[in-house]
């Protein structure tokens, strides 16, 4: 068995989800709360999707929302049965997966919905679908200023039910932008038009635009759902801050497996890109790129052993990475933080946050990077849904 090992905290999931349900359901004047759709893509950002999917629906979550039909297939075979929307582009996939395992597509595209349509026909089903908005974003969407034109020929579908309605912000994390606030207009303008377009059939549609940063910013693009991704793992999305109690879901930790002395002027690793200055002792480390480590954590980045931050030093291996433990008097063995606490009198913690931070990147990828090969372990168990 490998030491370096992926701990899933799985009560601490299912109280970050209760604790974005109750902070949702405090805004004043709303008579219904908005429900969750919580979104699990990417291997629910590196935490094991399965078991973390199985976790959000007993906990309560409306919807799970994953990239692509083969995420949302991998979810059904786990046993979800909750509603599974999925986000991707469909106009290259084989899309009858959708009708096998009853998954719920976004059509963003006039090419998607004439896909998942033809689909429909060859089945003789009928099935539900999110419409996505772009406000701005310009990635996936219909254009916001174009749906008097697009929008008709999908609607006239006799194949396609019109479930819900989203878009998606590209700035929500980013309080000096303008952009946020343009999207929301645009985004109300666009449901208006939808309204118009079709008529008594608007009625029932679900409409939802706040991601974690979103949800955080404005209550008023809450609508009918929110859908909380990183919130639920622990984890604010960079600036921003929260008063929502939330608990880190994933701590990632390893085993020292060699203590090597360094004389003055000798280096360590490919490059030899550190050198000693001064007696020095470093520790080598059984986790590299190859298990999702970032290469610029070399120099800039720490991990706890003995309750002490040592900097990792010469440069991230495929397989494994050094740091200095001058002082400490480390041993083969000892356990070594990578992300999470580590000591029981004074608790240290790195999160990704932080380490986001030293390096130049989102504490996104670096979850979602969490590499396949490291094992996850699941404590806390799941447990009747609470409604």
């Amino acid at each position: 068995m490998r030491v370096t090992t992926a701990r899933v905290n799985l009560d601490a999931l299912r109280r970050n989800f209760l604790a974005i349900r109750d902070h949702v359901s405090a805004e004043p004047g709303r008579r219904t709360p908005p429900s969750i759709v919580a979104v699990v893509k990417a291997n629910a950002y590196g935490h094991g999707a399965e078991q973390v999917a199985l976790t959000l629906e007993a906990a309560g979550a409306a919807m799970l929302a994953c990239a692509d039909i083969e995420e949302g297939v991998a979810l059904r075979r786990a046993g979800v049965r909750v509603p599974i929307l999925v986000f991707g582009a469909l106009s290259v996939s084989e899309v009858d997966g959708l009708f096998e395992f009853g998954l719920t597509p976004t059509i963003s595209t006039p090419t998607a919905g004439r896909a998942v349509q033809a689909a429909a026909e060859r089945a003789r089903r009928t099935i539900g679908y999110h419409l996505k908005i772009d406000t701005g974003m310009n990635r996936l969407g219909f254009r916001h200023d174009n749906l008097r034109r697009t929008l008709p020929a999908l609607f006239a579908s006799s194949h396609l039910t019109l479930e819900g309605v989203y878009t998606h912000f590209a700035t929500a994390d980013d309080p000096e932008s303008d952009m946020f606030d343009e999207q929301r207009t645009r985004f109300d303008r666009a449901l208006d038009e939808i309204a118009l377009l079709r008529g008594p059939g608007a009625a029932g549609i679900i409409r939802h635009a706040a991601n974690s940063a979103a949800l955080l910013r404005d209550s008023r693009i809450w609508y009918d759902a929110v859908r909380p991704g990183l919130l639920l793992y622990g984890v604010v999305p960079p600036p921003l801050a929260s008063t929502i109690p939330l608990e880190p879901v994933m701590s990632l930790t390893s085993r020292v497996v060699a203590v090597k002395g360094l004389r003055p002027g000798e280096g360590v690793g490919y490059g030899l890109r550190y050198r000693a200055g001064a007696p020095a002792t470093v520790a080598v480390i059984p986790a590299g790129y190859a298990d999702g480590l970032d290469t610029r954590l070399a120099g800039r980045g720490s991990v706890l052993i003995r309750g002490t931050r040592a900097p990792v030093v010469g440069s991230v291996c495929m397989d494994m990475m050094m740091a200095d433990v001058t002082g400490l008097g480390v041993e083969p063995g000892d356990e070594v933080v990578i992300i999470g606490r580590q000591g029981s009198e004074s608790w240290q913690q790195l999160d990704v946050r932080e380490m986001a931070a030293a390096i130049g990147t989102i504490p996104w990828e670096i979850l979602s990077r969490v590499g396949t090969r490291i094992q996850r372990q699941y404590t806390g168990s799941l447990e009747a849904r609470d409604n």
